[in-house]
Parts: C-alpha cells; structure tokens; sequence
C-alpha cells in the first residue's frame, strides 16, 4: 500500500539506465538554474531603495540607476569568471571542489558551508517573497504569510521529490511566462510614460552636505543590491546535471541567465525610477509598478502578480537542483552523512532535498516569513563563496597553466579583487543587521563537518585491514562456543529461539534469568531442566529494583570480561513481531533497548529471533 501511494505522489521508480534521460537540455535547464538570479529583479531594486529613500529622499533615484549598474557589471564579470570554472571542474560542486583542489580542505569547507546556507536562505528568501507578492495583491491573506510561504517550499519539494525532469517541465513554463510579461511590463510602462500618460507622486526632496555620509549610503544600498546576484554560481555547481556535452550547454545557460537579468533588472529598475516608486511595508515595489502602469485591479497587474509569486517560488527551485548534488559530492568526501550520496526512486538526492525543505522551514518560521530580515543574512555567505571560487581558479592557472592561462588568470585575479571588495563593503555594511549570524553559521558547520570526517576516518582506521594476513590472524576457529539465551518465561517464542541455538551447534547453553522473585526463578529452572537440554545450564538473579535490563547486560559484561584472548560470546533473543504497526504501541520494547544497548560490546554477536504473533 506504501509503495502504491508513493507511486502516485512521486512517480514509478527510474533504473540506473534512465538517469541520462533526467538530465536538463539548455531549454529547461534554464528554469532550473536561471530563475533563482532572474527573480531577484523583484525585490533587489526595493532592497536598495529601502536604504536610499529615508536619507536621500527625491534625490535616491539619482544615485540609484548608477549602483543598479555597477551590481550589473559585477555581474558580467562572474559571469567570465564562472565560465572558466565550468570548463576546468566539469564535475560540479563550484567554489566548494574549486577551493578544496586548490585552497586546502578547510577553504573547500568554508566554500561549502557558505553554498549550503546560501541555497537554504535562497528557499527561505524565495519562498517569503513569494508569500510577500501574494499578501500584496490579497491584503487580506496577510495573516496567513507564514503558512503561504511553507505551502510554496512544500510544492517545491514535492515537485522535486519527483525528479530531476519532471520538475524542470513542472517549473520551466512559468519561468519563461514571468520572463515574458516582465518585459511586457517593461515595454508597456516606457510607452506610458514617454507618451505622458502618468505622472508620478512627488516625494520629500531631502539632501546631505556630508560626503562621507553620502558614500556610506551608497555603499550600504549596493550592499543591498548585490542579492541580486544570488544564484550567479548555481550553474557551475550543478553542471553534471546536464546533458551532453554538459559544459557546453551550461555555459549557453549562464550566458542566457544574464541576459535576462541584465534585460529585466535594468528594465524595471529603470521604471522604478520613472514611476518614482518607494518602498512599502506591505506592497512590493513591482506589485506597485504593475498598478502604476497597468492599473491596480487589472488583470495584467494580477497576472504580474501571480507570475511573481511563481517566478519567486521557483527561485527556490534552483536550490534543489544545487544544493542536493553539492551535498552529496560533499558526504563522498567523508564531511556529510553518508546517506546524502544515495539517489532515489526517482534517480533524484532525495535526502538533500528533505534537508534543504526542513531546514528552509525552520528559517521562514523562525524569521515570520520576512524576507527583508533573512536578506542581511543572504549575501554574505554568497560572496564567500564567489571569493573563494575566483581565487581558487586563479591559483589553479597558476599551478597547472595550461593554453591562454595567463589571460585566463588575469579573469580569476580581477574577479578575486572584486568579488573581495564587495564582500567586505557587505560585511562591514550587513554585520549587525544579520551578517554575523552567517558567519557564525559557517564556522560552525565547517566545525561540524570536521568532526563528521574525523568520525568517518576513525571507523574506517578500526575497519580497514592492512594485509591478507592481517586478515587471517583475526579470524576465528570453527570450534563452537557458548551462547547465552536470556528467558523470562517458558513460550513459543522461547521454543523458536532455542531451536535456533541448538541448530547452530553450540557446545555450551547458558540460559538466564532476572526475576523480582527466587520462587518464580526456581519454578521457571525447573521448567527449563525439565526439557533435557544437552550441555546447557540455567543461572539467575533476583534483584527488587525492577532493573531487569541492567541485571542482565551487567551479566553478559562479566561474560565478556572472562572470555580468553579471540574468544566470543554470543547472546541470543527472541522478538516478538505484531503484523499491524497500529499494534507496537500495546507491547514493550525491552527486547529492542537491550540489543541496541549491546551493540556497544566488541567481542559479543548479538542474534534476534522473531516470532510473529498472529
């Protein structure tokens, strides 16, 4: 019945043969690693406004093209920068593989760490947002923000959870229908005004004589700006989910993604600054430019609302498609749980895409659905990473050279510049309005991964044999040797057990017994004796404490302790299974917490035998 009704949420199971059939062409591929970078043209420009207008007032639109430009040079500039890194690591993983190939393995986890908590606050940011341009065209629903933007990021899992195909067509569509009315917008507000036909609301003009408060304004509304290139590295991190040839058709998707950020970021920023638009607490600055230009009612304008909302959720879509292959090259390397690197049903990371949906979650309730409290927390993880992929691309040419290197160099080395420039004016800008939180966040999770490794390498030290005669020095002799049955009463499930025991041909059988009661221990021996069991003995203890379980593992450790050098102790316990999981809850588990406390004991095998109750 279980497998029946994932089928039906998730879809038939895919064999290993059918992953190729799931990698993205350049048409979906699009969707997928675009719209993170493309939808944030809806609230970067209300970022930076949201910081000019209360200093500068009128005067914010003069200087706020010129920082909509240089974000968009920075831009063109990853973009050189993040080509070269697809051509040189066609394996994925971006700045995290850059930085820990050429960096060393604590700049490869720090890299890592800022992916993974950007690609949550991506889900996080996207999905408020999204929430955000629903309570603007509904007031109404405000109250509901929160379970909105949960409603959003339980879609989106979902609909990944359903495979790496089915989720770009799922997607795609309404990625290139936002695209298309974003322009439509922009068009139509550009003949609008030119024709004379609105005339925006006039603001407070306000002015500064001080230039340092001036510059200091600035500096800090581009620091708001620079969300608008999340999603810029999410192409090289995922570039073997494409199809071949894989980095050919990625770098045809990072080109097309800023053409249409560029297109879109520039066309509306400059129609904010035509409709003079301020910020509002609760209306988005675009829902605010589509009443401007098409009307507040319209159905254009509810049509650009709606494409928002989805072109927002969908942002968080390219988390999904990132975030779980990182993940998993990460787990290969020992620094994640294993259970990270096994795909699906659906030939999908299933496990990373639960943990980006868990912990997207947490975030949007713990931040009441705001995206403009998680932004300061966005872009500083961001730019770590982008700084540690430019200057592990430069050190790269610089140690394996190679055809043009110098040029290419030259790239990585400006971006390096660049990208650390804007990563300190974010941080110094950012730091107590959240970015110290991202930073403690990474060393953090750079700690916890460590410490994943260090456990990962100790196993495999205590696992690992150095020679075949290593190997043969370990094991042990056929001779058979003692098990210890533990009994409480004379059942069919004791029967079943014992015939176990006796069929495995062991030389010695030690029952034992704990018991509140010597009469009840001295009735059940005589029980047991009755049955003529060859080489077997029956021991007990009466303890008045009710701490049965403790009784019996203190007696198998005193077992433990006599056997002589490779000698093994082996216990074995029967279970009692119920057909109907309804039916756990009416029978104790003291069986389970016995075994699971004897998995600690190095030299004892530990044998269940189930006896399924009808």
């Amino acid at each position: 019945m279980k497998e029946k009704i994932l089928n039906i949420l998730l879809g038939e199971r895919l064999r290993d043969s059918e992953l190729a059939g799931e990698k993205f062409n350049v048409l979906w591929g699009i969707p997928v690693f675009a719209s993170d970078a493309i939808s944030s043209v809806s609230y970067a420009g209300e970022e930076i406004l949201l910081v000019l207008i209360p200093v500068l007032g009128y005067a914010s639109y003069h200087s706020f093209l010129p920082i909509v430009a240089a974000i968009i040079g920075l831009l063109a500039i990853l973009v050189f920068c993040y080509r070269q890194t697809i051509d040189a690591y066609p394996q994925g993983g971006g700045a995290y593989i850059v930085a820990n190939a050429n960096l060393g393995e604590t700049y490869g986890l720090i890299a890592g760490g800022a992916l993974i908590i950007g690609y949550v606050l991506t889900v996080a940011v996207s999905a408020c947002a999204g929430a955000a341009a629903v309570t603007s065209a509904f007031p109404e629903l405000s109250s509901m923000k929160v379970g909105i933007a949960l409603l959003l990021i339980a879609l989106l899992t979902w609909g990944n959870l359903r495979g790496l195909r089915e989720s770009a067509v799922m997607f795609g569509v309404p990625t290139y229908l936002f695209i298309l009315v974003m322009i439509a917008l922009i068009i139509t507000g550009l003949i609008r005004f030119m024709t004379g036909n609105y005339t925006p609301a006039q603001i407070q003009l306000v002015t500064t004589d001080s230039t340092e408060m001036l510059l200091f304004v600035i500096l800090r509304a581009f620091a708001s700006g620079c969300t608008a290139l999340t999603g810029v590295e999410a192409v090289a991190n995922g570039v073997p989910n494409f199809k071949a040839p894989e980095t050919v058709n990625a770098k045809k998707v990072l080109y097309a993604m800023a053409g249409f950020v560029c297109l879109i970021f520039l066309g509306v920023s400059v129609l904010i600054c035509l409709y003079q638009i301020t910020p509002n607490e609760h209306v988005t600055a675009v829902s605010q430019l589509a009443a401007a230009v098409f009307g507040g009612g319209s159905i254009m304008f509810y049509i650009v609302q709606i494409m928002t909302v989805v072109i927002l959720t969908l942002a968080a879509n390219t988390a999904f498609a990132g975030l779980p292959l990182i993940m998993a090259l990460m787990a290969k390397d020992n620094y994640l749980p294993k259970r990270l690197v096994y795909r699906g049903a659906r030939l999908n990371y299933s496990n990373g895409i639960l943990f980006l949906f868990g912990a997207a979650s947490v975030l949007v309730i713990a931040f009441r659905a705001s995206q403009h409290l998680l932004l300061p927390l966005y872009a500083s993880g961001v730019f770590i990473s982008f700084l540690l992929s430019q200057l592990g691309m430069l050190k790269h040419w610089m140690l394996h050279k190679g055809e043009g290197w110098k040029l290419k160099a030259l790239v990585n080395g400006f971006g390096t510049v660049i990208t650390a420039c804007t990563l300190v004016i974010i941080l110094i800008m950012k730091f107590t309005q959240g970015a110290w939180v991202t930073l403690l966040c990474i060393i953090l999770l750079v700690y916890l991964m460590l410490r994943i490794r260090q456990n990962y390498d100790r196993v495999q030290a205590d696992l690992s044999l150095s020679s075949i005669e290593e190997a043969r020095s370990l094991l042990r002799s056929s001779t058979s040797s003692k098990v210890i049955i533990p009994v409480q009463s004379l059942s069919r499930s004791f029967i079943k057990t014992l015939n176990c025991a006796t069929s495995c041909g062991f030389s010695e059988i030690e029952f034992y017994h704990v018991s509140s009661s010597e009469e009840r221990a001295l009735q059940l021996k005589k029980e047991i004796e009755a049955l003529q069991i060859p080489a077997s003995t029956f021991r007990y203890d009466v303890t008045p404490y009710r701490n049965t379980e403790d009784v019996l593992l203190r007696h198998i450790e005193a077992a433990q302790d006599a056997l002589a050098p490779h000698e093994h102790l082996t216990v074995m316990i029967g279970r009692l299974v119920v057909k109907h999981r309804s039916h756990r809850i009416l029978h104790n588990r003291t069986n389970e917490n016995i075994i699971a406390r004897m998995e600690k004991y190095r030299n004892v095998y530990v044998f269940t035998v189930p006896y399924l109750a009808k």
